[in-house]
């Protein structure tokens, strides 16, 4: 199952955030920052999965916007990686381009789906 969704960028700027659990917002804010501290540290030749406290990290860069889905253990990290890249193919296709402005976009899309 997933737990959350972070796109991050490389300054390590969380863009767009999504938990589907709750998590308090301080906790949030930690959970984000030890998360990007260990995606963006690692090299291009490491693996894209990271075994992180009870769950597993799941990343993907694309140039300077780091897609990272946190996971719990029984997930397939192979489906979940296809999966970032399946959902940034459909932003691409749609926005024509993955920028800034479209993460805005997504965050109020994103925002109004809680409603």
């Amino acid at each position: 199952m997933i737990k959350f969704f972070l796109m991050v960028n490389k300054q390590g700027q969380t863009r767009l955030s999504r938990y589907y659990e709750h998590v308090e917002i301080n906790k949030r804010t930690v959970l984000e920052a030890e998360v990007i501290k260990n995606c963006l540290s690692r090299s291009k030749d490491e693996c894209s999965f990271v075994e992180y406290k009870d769950f597993k990290l799941v990343y993907r860069q694309y140039a300077a916007l780091f897609i990272v889905v946190g996971i719990d253990q029984t997930e397939n990290e192979m489906a979940v990686y296809e999966l970032i890249h399946n959902f940034v193919e459909v932003l691409d296709k749609y926005f024509s381009r993955v920028v800034s402005e479209t993460l805005n976009l997504l965050q109020n899309v994103f925002s109004l789906s809680k409603l």
